[in-house]
């Protein structure tokens, strides 16, 4: 969804560059298919009070625009006002009194609130064992264990749906309890919306009013959930940091979505309660930096809270699939800790002495732990010895004809709904898919309407190198699965790799993210003891809260880690500043491509961060590299060359050997059906140079190093790579890395406004009786009154720096002024999506009088250079003429 900007000034334009485009053939498309919202934030030029500004200079900065909006007759709603975060207001206004906002002094920018979607369960249930395996995976175990921390007296804040109180692994009463707020472990917190507050407008709940109370009890489960992994303590839950203390920041009802300006009121509402760490296992995706949320982030870490962010659920194997560029505010800000998700270790079953690390489906029953029974494949009769392809399992089979086989059916063409009725209606005992391409994935069986038949067998999910080794061994012999409770990893499974639905980077600005992963597919914890205490749920949602509860760990053991203040060395010759993430990056494990690990290459550094959080590591570190990690930008500006400081606090002198690992590189974004993919997947390494081979980092001291950083010339062109620079001690010390990616060639190449099948942009007419924006390729005559404005839909392919809409003389082609100004605006989610804004008839110049004009929208770049014309792409309307009455 766009962001507005207004600028009074208007734009001069040559005649010769307008041409008037017209589409081929009229369309229409219904209103609820556009991506867009009638709430803003609204951003003032002064800085809020986290930057320095005095709260009655911010006060008197609202009061004025308020004053100003009033006198030109700017029709709005505040929902709120903020000033410690973030100075600026949240408001509800219409598409044609937004562009009134043109001129009123004061405006930096205008930011669209976006729904954001109360996650939901990837998996039903598990047991507690699945959390222990996680806490292994990162390390947690030891740090409890072998260093005795425990979080105790951090200040945990979770922003989600809510703690539920009464629960034991918070040190809650039982199910029948009535344990008060606040409680000995969650001693602060709030509810922002009530239990009936839903603001998905497409639910049968949706209720967008909410209604506030001091109880942040959890009525929906997934902020119990992630609390729990953070530290809960007691119900058959042990989370990474079992002695924290919470804070709880309810901004979702009992189901459904919420709304970003809530958040941001929770996140100032966290600072005033002190909390040293903060989660936000949330967000909305495809943002830059400059969002509000990820805005307000940042300002707290730089204050000294840890914040840590989910990067998105929106990798090629989730339920919504994306490509690069996906990454979500807040997890984007420039100073938030943005996690990705690996898989848990995994339960399997055996095939021939060979153990199958798996992930049950969603909506289905848990398999078995014990057992065995005979294996079919639905692909035999079209490839007896290779795996099948698409459509595999799609249609009706033979009754009887898999009675109680567990049977194995590739991904593809489709719903894994259908393939698991197919097979259960022929009578199988369990549904064995397996991945049609690279990766994890995490299907969900639940019925599609109108079918109604619950799935009662077990579906789990295997990857594709699994699913061709399990085929070929059933056309070669009758061949047996027995079910068990042993848990595995790689090379048995996706546990330790990267999830499926985990979001790639980089954020829109090149700047890396995520910044580094931790366990988020598969992890059992609390839930509401209403919803039966405990369950299984998969997504970057659970990855952040490890990453939450580790900094908890560390600041345990090195309260000052925040902001890097714990150094023994001060004074005019003390080494730099290092912070939590410094800590957490330079000592992560990178680890192996998901899609095929056997090859031994790094999974992508854009998607995986710095790799896997080690804790113990961050917490013993005593050397450290600045910066932990750096982009590289766009190649055609020319190598890469980055200074990097080495830091050892330790008493003795640390040599070191400098080495490079590369990561996988991805080529550009395309499309593909509904969705976005990346184009391939590429070894295609950077060449990396240092100033010298091996440096000496003198004790209590520093050293520094130059490396330059060349893109491969036979990368495709647009594609984004990336790696790690090493620093291997040569006797003392431990290894620690320096993560970096970067864009291969030109960054403003990258075409926005690209042709879809929709044929965008239109000049579109809103057409109440059907809810549809209808395409008018030879222009329209508008009244100016109520919905009756030219409305122009355009589909952004990207994410893009600037946006302008300009009206022009039809007949003289003269510029009559801007009447928007788009910044940081977002990409369409999907290849057929769109976005909309309406005119109504008023510019920089004023009202324009009736007549015939053009619209022209001009789109900027993302870091593209407004004076360079080849930075900016543009589209003309056809003529729009206003009739008023």
């Amino acid at each position: 969804m766009p962001t507005w900007n207004f600028s009074r000034k208007p734009i001069v334009l040559a005649v010769a560059a307008l041409s008037t485009a017209t589409a081929a053939m009229a369309q229409s498309i219904p209103a609820s298919s556009i991506e867009g919202s009638r709430l803003w934030f609204i951003e003032f030029a002064g800085k809020p009070v986290a930057d320095g500004a005095n709260p009655a200079d911010v006060q008197a900065e609202q009061a004025a625009f308020r004053a100003a909006a009033a006198a030109a007759n700017v029709s709005y709603t505040e929902r709120r006002s903020f000033n410690s975060l973030f100075n600026g207001l949240a408001v509800s206004i219409s598409p044609a009194d937004r562009a009134k906002l043109a001129g009123v002094t004061g405006v930096k920018a205008l930011h669209p609130i976006e729904t954001i979607q109360a996650p939901t369960p990837e998996q039903a249930a598990g047991s507690a064992i699945e959390l222990s395996r996680a806490l292994a995976l990162s390390g947690a175990d030891i740090a409890q264990n072998s260093l005795g921390l425990t979080g105790a007296g951090v200040k945990v804040g979770i922003i989600d749906t809510g703690i539920d109180i009464d629960h034991p692994a918070f040190g809650g009463s039982g199910v029948n309890g009535t344990t008060p707020f606040p409680s000995a472990r969650v001693i602060a917190g709030y509810d922002f919306v009530g239990n009936a507050y839903n603001a998905d407008s497409s639910s049968a709940s949706y209720n967008p009013i909410p209604s506030p109370d001091s109880n942040p009890d959890d009525c929906q489960g997934h902020g119990s959930h992630v609390a729990g992994i953070v530290g809960g303590n007691g119900g058959g839950i042990k989370g990474v940091a079992p002695g924290v203390s919470f804070g709880a920041y309810r901004v979702f009802g009992c189901e459904g979505s919420t709304e970003s300006d809530i958040i941001l009121a929770a996140l100032e509402r966290a600072l005033a309660d002190g909390m040293q760490v903060i989660n936000q296992s949330l967000g909305a995706g495809r943002q830059w930096p400059q969002y509000p949320t990820a805005q307000a982030s940042s300002r707290l870490a730089k204050k000294g809270v840890v914040m840590v962010a989910s990067i998105g659920n929106n990798g090629p194997g989730g339920s919504s699939p994306d490509a690069l560029f996906a990454a979500g505010a807040p997890g984007v800000g420039e100073s938030v800790i943005g996690v990705a998700s690996f898989d848990n270790a995994q339960t399997s079953f055996t095939v021939n002495a060979t153990p199958y690390g798996y992930g049950p489906a969603t909506a289905a029953p848990l398999p078995p732990t014990s057992g065995s029974m005979p294996m079919s494949r639905t692909g035999a009769a079209n490839q007896p010895t290779l795996p099948t392809t698409a459509p595999d399992g799609c249609v009706a089979l033979p009754a009887g004809s898999l009675t109680g086989t567990a049977v194995l059916i590739r991904r593809g063409s489709c719903g894994f709904y259908d393939k698991a009725l197919n097979a259960q209606n022929a009578g199988a005992a369990a549904v064995i898919i397996y991945n049609n391409q690279a990766g994890a994935i995490n299907p969900t069986v639940a019925p599609v309407a109108p079918a109604t038949t619950p799935i009662t067998i077990p579906v789990v999910a295997i990857t594709a190198d699994q699913g061709a080794a399990l085929h070929n061994a059933i056309g070669a012999a009758p061949t047996t699965l027995t079910w068990t409770n042993n848990a595995v990893g790689y090379p048995y499974g996706t546990g330790g790799l990267i999830s499926g639905f985990s979001s790639f980077g980089l954020a829109a600005d090149l700047s890396f993210k995520p910044d580094i992963g931790a366990p988020g597919g598969g992890i059992f914890s609390s839930y509401p003891l209403e919803k039966g205490g405990a369950t299984t749920l998969s997504g970057t949602s659970m990855s952040s809260p490890h990453v939450a509860g580790a900094t908890a760990l560390i600041l345990q053991a090195l309260p000052n880690a925040a902001l890097g203040r714990e150094s023994v060395v001060v004074g005019r010759n003390a080494p730099p500043m290092i912070n939590m993430l410094t800590r957490l990056q330079n000592t992560a494990k990178p680890k192996p491509w998901s899609g095929s690990p056997a090859l031994g290459l790094l999974d992508y550094s854009f998607r995986q961060g710095a790799g896997m959080v080690d804790i113990v590591a961050a917490v013993k570190a005593q050397q450290f590299a600045l910066p932990s990690k750096f982009s590289t930008g766009e190649s055609d500006a020319g190598p890469t060359v980055q200074k990097l400081t080495l830091r050892n606090d330790a008493a003795v002198p640390v040599t070191y050997t400098l080495g490079h690992v590369p990561s996988l590189a991805a080529g550009p974004n395309t499309q593909t059906g509904a969705s976005y993919n990346i184009s391939g997947t590429f070894n295609a390494p950077a060449t990396v140079s240092f100033s010298s081979p091996t440096v000496v980092v003198p004790a209590k001291g520093v050293a520094t190093v130059t490396v330059t950083v060349t893109a491969n010339t036979a990368l495709v062109n647009r594609g984004l790579y990336g790696g790690y620079i090493t620093f291997t001690p040569q006797t003392d010390g431990a290894p620690i890395q320096v993560a970096y990616a970067g864009f291969k060639g030109d960054y403003q190449s990258t075409q926005v406004l690209t042709p879809t099948t929709n044929g965008f942009p239109w000049l579109a007419k809103f057409l109440p009786a059907t809810n549809n924006y209808g395409n008018r390729p030879s222009g329209e005559t508008y009244t100016m009154v109520g919905a009756d404005i030219p409305y122009v839909v355009y589909h952004l392919d990207h994410l893009s720096r600037t946006m302008k809409m300009e009206a022009f003389d039809a007949t003289t082609l003269a510029s009559r002024g801007t009447f928007g100004e788009d910044q940081y605006l977002s990409r369409n989610s999907t290849p057929g999506g769109a976005f909309v804004n309406g005119w109504d008839g008023k510019t920089s110049q004023g009202v324009l009088p009736n007549g015939s004009y053009i619209v022209k929208m001009s789109v900027l770049k993302a870091l593209g250079d407004a004076a360079n014309p080849a930075h900016w792409e543009t589209w003309t309307s056809s003529t729009v003429t206003i009739a008023r009455p």
